[in-house]
């Protein structure tokens, strides 16, 4: 793995820093995407950077700007002159109820969790076709079930699963293309689910980490060469009692 590169949006904080640590350490060169966290981004590309010179690059977009996006494609290939793996992590959450809910909201929800994935996807392929590379988006264990109060967000991530399934048909053989649907993992910063509630509804309640998520999408990305058009439910079995609330 050690000339793969991999792009990861929304890969400063959290979720994503995560996953870009566990490509990283496996051998990976990783492009860490981010919006605004700039100061977060540019830590850990340093720390990575100072384990194995050159394996790291940061690039900036608002993923809300479909240019910007476009943008993003083609810088990341300038980075490393190639691409291996995509994974979609970028996301916007936040509830919207129906009484409430804008154009601003669609513009947020849907554009930063269901085209941006789309348009990197459609960049992108014929770099990562090259290398019969992999797409590895993720989803959200309420695009099955709906979240109370979150119908675009719900939208927009029902979509997300269908691209996923839809791009591995038309992009196979050369790329496959899958996604990981994380349950309760870390919680929102703005703290408005019940947590306890949630965590005492898994089978194994307790909640998961990114590391799980993160090894699940080193899997799928890497090691799954007869394994495309999946989604992977990561929740501790969140979903098999999912309810919306």
């Amino acid at each position: 793995m050690a000339d793969s590169v991999a792009l990861i949006t929304g890969s400063a904080r959290r979720i994503g820093a995560e996953i870009v640590r566990t490509l990283h350490r496996n051998g990976m060169r990783v492009i860490i995407h981010y919006r605004n966290s700039a100061d977060d981004a540019r830590a850990l590309a340093d720390s990575l950077n100072a384990e194995r010179a050159d394996s790291a690059a940061l690039l900036q977009a608002d993923l809300d700007q479909p240019d910007q996006v476009r943008q993003l494609a083609a810088d990341a290939l300038a980075c490393f002159g190639r691409m291996d793996l995509l994974v979609n992590n970028a996301s916007s959450f936040y509830p919207t109820p129906v009484d409430q809910a804008d154009d601003a909201d669609w513009d947020r929800l849907v554009h930063s969790n269901l085209r941006a994935p789309f348009i990197l996807s459609q960049k992108l392929a014929p770099a990562l076709s090259e290398r019969h590379g992999s797409i590895v988006n993720i989803v959200d264990v309420y695009a099955e079930k709906p979240l109370q109060h979150h119908t675009l967000y719900c939208m927009a991530k029902a979509g997300l699963a269908m691209m996923t399934r839809s791009l591995a048909r038309e992009l196979g053989p050369d790329i496959r293309v899958n996604g990981v649907s994380p349950g309760p993992i870390l919680w929102p910063e703005a703290g408005q689910m019940n947590q306890q509630d949630i965590q005492d509804a898994t089978a194994l309640k307790r909640c998961g980490t990114p590391q799980d998520i993160a090894e699940t999408v080193w899997w799928l990305g890497t090691q799954a060469p007869f394994v495309t058009g999946q989604i992977l439910a990561v929740d501790g079995g969140r979903s098999l009692t999912l309810q919306g609330s």
